[in-house]
């Protein structure tokens, strides 16, 4: 079959391009892609994390557009000992990104229920094509015979050395002969491919009851985790009606809860909606300034998102903060500040997850696939003879704001990813989402309004410079006319300017519609690949 596939990473998306060849679907291509994904792009995301995706199919009559959530749950339920008995294993690191300095907790007792096998696994069996065992074959061969990670990884890897080196188990795998992991060494992870064989053979009842989670569950009870046979066996993949929003003459799908992210970007397109961003121009003063402002007023209202979540069914929490009446108080305050030149309040954000990855795809029938995936940064160890690397999830403070371990067992776990499909007239003209943490929102909403508003080529829109709203200063890219950020500072604005262009800003893998033809795009800043 016919189709475009953007990755993070050239094995993922040849990968992907290899199930179309054979006459898989999208889904079909999108899941291939993230489970290579799991192997070839290991310092973003890998098997024990988990994800969410935006899919449209133009074929079905209804719910044409669905969201399938397979992130993870706080685990613990039916534990069997008390936690004061066996010490939890939750060890901070620190990890030094070069402009700060970020706390992570690793070890098993950071580690929250993984989603990405159930989740992956259902959506090839609700809408693929061929089957698991074809869609595993591409990641199958790839761990049999290891391969050269590209220099991305690599340097990833090296950022994370804390992390990838905190056990025997995990430094066997990237501190071999004495050194950590380099450029041009040869990464192959023992046991791996026969996990995978094992799903192909079992699907996800291999994780659910059978020896990968038995396995998994006894390595936590014994050294200090929560996460329990009773935690797989009631997950359960929760698929939604996306968020539909009008924009300029498009629809938006953006996913609602357990994302907060999708909400956040509905808000902050609504009060776009209210400016003639065209008008303005791309990366002048004017419209750096509405940037800005409507950056600082999501900053604002995301405390009203957090206590709407918290104490509102999740349909009422986004019907109170996406009305036009709550949306057009923020919009006055936005006005006020074009108006009078000066800068809004910026209220601080927690971060999420920094190590994400995006894949998009389309096929020749138009069904598209938007999914992003995580493991935060691992949990620093493999599961005994599986090659299974665990999320860290329970070990990122910003997923935790009333504290560590707080969740109660069985409850979802939110997130800022989220992945979109922008149709218009009923067909997909969009498909992308992005990694980097609370710079998700940024990156989506920078791209979709490059598309739409200043009608830019798809591989335009995606590695255009962008700024995002952090520290109290916008974050400007390398890239915008000195003189328009030298007049926005001039009006007081704070502004951070980069040098260079920075995965710190996203990884917005893309692909569009153009022309009359598919494109597909991929971000430079994450190494995006295009097949």
């Amino acid at each position: 079959m016919q189709g475009m596939i953007a990755a993070g990473d050239e094995h993922t998306a040849a990968a992907g391009r290899e199930i179309l060849d054979r006459g898989g679907n999208a889904v079909d291509a999108a899941v291939t892609a993230a489970f290579v994904s799991f192997i070839s792009e290991i310092a973003m995301t890998h098997w024990g994390g988990s994800g969410l995706a935006t899919i449209f199919d133009p074929a079905k009559s209804e719910n044409q557009g669905q969201v399938f959530d397979f992130f993870s749950n706080m685990p613990g339920l039916g534990l069997t000992h008390p936690t004061h008995e066996i010490p939890l294993d939750f060890t901070k690191k620190t990890v030094d990104f070069g402009s700060t300095t970020q706390d992570f907790f690793v070890g098993r007792g950071s580690v929250a229920v993984p989603g990405a096998l159930f989740g992956l696994c259902q959506l090839v069996a609700s809408h693929g094509r061929l089957s698991l065992k074809e869609v595993l074959a591409p990641a199958i061969r790839l761990a049999h015979k290891g391969f050269i990670p590209h220099p991305y990884q690599v340097a990833t890897l090296r950022v994370l050395k804390p992390i990838f080196t905190h056990s025997p188990s995990i430094r066997e795998v990237f501190r071999a002969n004495g050194r950590f992991f380099d450029d041009g060494d040869h990464l192959h992870i023992p046991h791996l491919a026969h996990t995978l064989e094992s799903l192909a053979a079992e699907g996800p009842s291999y994780l659910r009851t059978g020896r990968l989670g038995q396995q998994l569950v006894a390595d936590q009870q014994e050294r200090g985790g929560l996460v329990t046979q009773q935690d797989f066996k009631r997950y359960k993949v929760r698929v939604h009606k996306p968020i539909k929003l009008s924009y300029r003459h498009h629809d938006i799908l953006l996913p609602p809860p357990c994302s907060s992210g999708g909400v956040l970007i509905a808000f902050k397109l609504k009060l776009l909606s209210r400016f003639d961003v065209a008008a303005m121009g791309h990366g002048t003063v004017d419209h750096l300034q509405l940037l800005f402002e409507v950056m600082a007023a999501a900053t604002r209202a995301r405390r009203h998102w957090e206590l709407a979540r918290r104490y509102l069914e999740p349909e009422e929490a986004m019907a109170r903060f996406l009305s036009e009446e709550f949306v057009a108080d923020f919009a006055s305050e936005v006005m006020m500040a074009l108006i009078k030149g000066r800068p809004s309040a910026v209220v601080g954000e927690p971060h999420g997850p920094r190590n994400t990855t995006q894949i998009s795809v389309v096929d020749e029938s138009g069904l598209a696939v938007s999914l992003t995936t995580t493991a935060g940064e691992s949990a620093g160890y493999i599961v005994p003879e599986t090659g299974f690397i665990p999320n860290n999830m329970l070990g990122e403070a910003d997923l935790f704001p009333s504290g560590f371990h707080s969740l109660r067992p069985g409850q979802r776990i939110f997130t800022m990813m989220t992945p979109a499909v922008v149709l218009r007239n009923g067909r997909p003209r969009l498909v992308t989402g992005s990694g980097g943490s609370i710079r998700i929102r940024s990156a989506i909403l920078q791209t979709v309004s490059n598309v739409i508003d200043f009608d830019m080529p798809v591989d335009r829109a995606v590695n255009a410079s962008r700024v995002h709203l952090e520290n109290q200063a916008l974050q400007c890219e390398f890239g915008y006319d000195p003189a328009a950020v030298a007049e926005l500072e001039s009006l007081g604005y704070p502004v951070n300017r980069w040098h260079t262009m920075n995965m710190y800003f996203g990884g917005a893998h893309s692909v569009g519609f153009e022309n009359g033809n598919w494109v597909a795009a991929g971000d430079e800043r994450r190494n995006g690949t295009t097949a």
